[in-house]
């Protein structure tokens, strides 16, 4: 199947192109970073979701919408609304079988910077909207919102001891996520489910189900 995926220069979005390739797809990758992946059925657009030039993309089957940034300044118009011009570009069509939002387990639980948990809130919502309106394809639509993920982007906290145990101190299981986790996690969802759509799926190690019981 043909797949596009945001955000493929690093971290989950690399590792959902990765396991995508790995199972025999052809991806094209959409960031604006250079690749730091090679493969015969990878194609790599640089650009910039928000404000660049989307490419003519023709026979899209999945779309994976992972690209983001986070207290940026600009977090809205490049989580949300850079997400929103790449699947009405992408996925309302007719051979579109399944779109994955990578959204944040903050757009439940409202913990982080306020433009970022606004912007991942705003993508569940749009999830749904999308939902709605590629059923008449037979597609899913559905959105993973990982809590912690062991990528370059929280190297601080894991490489500080003193914010590592802080964190896991509010996680159940005592760990993060790894990249390649969030990424089988997007292949199931877009690939092997065919019944569940407009659903949220919260993968955060039990943060958010946390609950101090005073007796």
């Amino acid at each position: 199947m043909k797949i596009v995926v945001t955000g493929t220069s690093n971290g989950i979005g690399k590792a959902i192109a990765e396991k995508f390739l790995a199972c025999g797809h052809t991806v094209v990758g959409i960031d604006k970073v250079q690749p730091s992946l090679s493969h015969a059925h990878y194609t790599h657009v640089l650009t910039d979701i928000f404000s660049g030039q989307l490419p003519e993309i023709d026979g899209v089957e999945i779309l994976i919408n992972n690209a983001g940034v986070q207290d940026s300044g600009c977090d809205i118009d490049i989580n949300l609304k850079g997400t929103i011009r790449v699947t009405e570009k992408y996925a309302i069509q007719q051979k579109i079988k399944s779109v994955v939002f990578i959204a944040s387990a903050s757009a439940t639980t409202g913990s982080e910077f306020p433009e970022y948990v606004a912007s991942k809130g705003g993508m569940v919502s749009y999830m749904k909207n999308v939902a709605l309106r590629i059923a008449q394809y037979g597609a899913t639509s559905n959105s993973l919102s990982p809590g912690g993920v062991i990528t370059p982007l929280n190297q601080h906290i894991i490489d500080s001891p003193e914010l590592w145990q802080q964190v896991m101190d509010e996680t159940p299981l005592n760990k993060w996520a790894l990249a390649s986790e969030i990424a089988e996690f997007a292949y199931f969802v877009a690939v092997v489910n065919k019944s569940m759509t407009a659903q949220d799926i919260v993968i955060d190690n039990g943060e958010s189900a946390k609950a101090k019981f005073i007796w």
